[in-house]
């Protein structure tokens, strides 16, 4: 039998590596079982980088889990408006914490999730989470959060690691530490809706557990912060050392948004666990609405010039120059 010569094998080489990439694929997930699959989940087991899982219209319940593997995966509501694709659980945080309440527990990097409500309806009590955002560069884009407790939680782990998400032209609902943890999250072009609870403490809206060594925590901006709440009766966050860490010292800061009448003057930023909230990097920068400061002094406010590296593209880029902002 004649050997291939070196050359052929060669040229067998550069034709295998010359071979087209993998197409990204659209995978249709229908409740009425006209799609490709019924639920999230089944499509996102056969899911790969690039692809994109399309929901029709309906309601689907129960977790969704999008692991870290499943980088790159995009989940797209099909019509386009949010409240026609819901995907909803009641599960309140128990022994499994806080990823097993989680109505949708992402811990994979790359991923965008756009046009789809996502809701824990078990209500007041305990925490039970809508969205848990464990991964790196996540993009939410027209989605709606509807929780009670603890909504929409930013976690990177513990340490100085730290996830980043930017969530856009979205909404979110909740009435206690509703957006919290330690990510670098930007909240941009949003409405933040605070529930009434029918009392004269109506919640905080944040609970950062920015770690020292990190310069920027939640940011809100060019956003609507509103409720059917009582005047100067929700706070804009406290400070959480989750586990009691000492070096979780939270940076939020409101800025370029409008602040309804529910928001406290005197109280805007509270203690938490035994923590002052003086202890964390709490500040405001140019803000209007019958909430905005009225020159209370528990309300700092950010100078301009160090207003100019507190924007979103700061919050988001990190080493690698990330930059998803609209």
């Amino acid at each position: 039998m004649r050997r291939p010569t070196i050359a052929l094998l060669a040229a067998a080489l550069i034709l295998a590596s010359a071979s087209p990439a993998r197409a990204a694929t659209t995978w249709v997930v229908a409740a009425d079982g006209s799609g490709n699959y019924t639920t999230i989940q089944a499509a996102l087991a056969v899911a790969k980088s690039g692809d994109t899982i399309s929901v029709k219209a309906g309601t689907y319940r129960g977790q969704v889990s999008i692991p870290a593997s499943k980088s790159g995966v995009t989940i797209k509501g099909a019509t386009g408006t949010a409240t026609d694709i819901v995907i909803t659980g009641n599960t309140p945080q128990g022994s499994g914490g806080a990823s097993g309440s989680a109505t949708v527990l992402n811990l994979a990097a790359n991923t965008t999730i756009t046009g789809v409500t996502i809701a824990n309806t078990y209500g007041s009590g305990i925490q039970a989470l809508a969205l848990y955002a464990g991964g790196d560069r996540q993009v939410y884009r027209n989605v709606r959060l509807l929780g009670y407790q603890d909504t929409f939680l930013s976690w990177g782990g513990t340490g100085s690691k730290q996830v980043r998400q930017y969530v856009y032209k979205s909404y979110i609902e909740g009435a206690v530490d509703f957006i919290y943890g330690n990510g670098a999250l930007v909240i941009d072009s949003s409405t933040i809706r605070s529930l009434d609870r029918g009392s004269s403490n109506n919640g905080y809206i944040t609970a950062a557990a920015t770690n020292a060594s990190n310069p920027y925590g939640i940011l809100i901006t060019r956003s609507t912060l509103s409720s059917p709440a009582a005047a100067q009766t929700v706070a804009l966050g406290r400070c959480w050392h989750a586990g009691g860490a000492t070096d979780a010292i939270g940076q939020v800061l409101v800025r370029d948004s409008a602040l309804g009448g529910h928001i406290r003057q005197a109280g805007a930023w509270q203690d938490m666990s035994g923590f002052s909230w003086k202890t964390c990097r709490f500040t405001e920068y140019n803000n209007s609405g019958a909430g905005a400061t009225q020159g209370t002094s528990d309300r700092p406010q950010m100078s301009a010039s160090t207003a100019a590296n507190y924007t979103s593209q700061k919050y988001l880029a990190g080493a690698d120059g990330w930059n998803p902002v609209q």
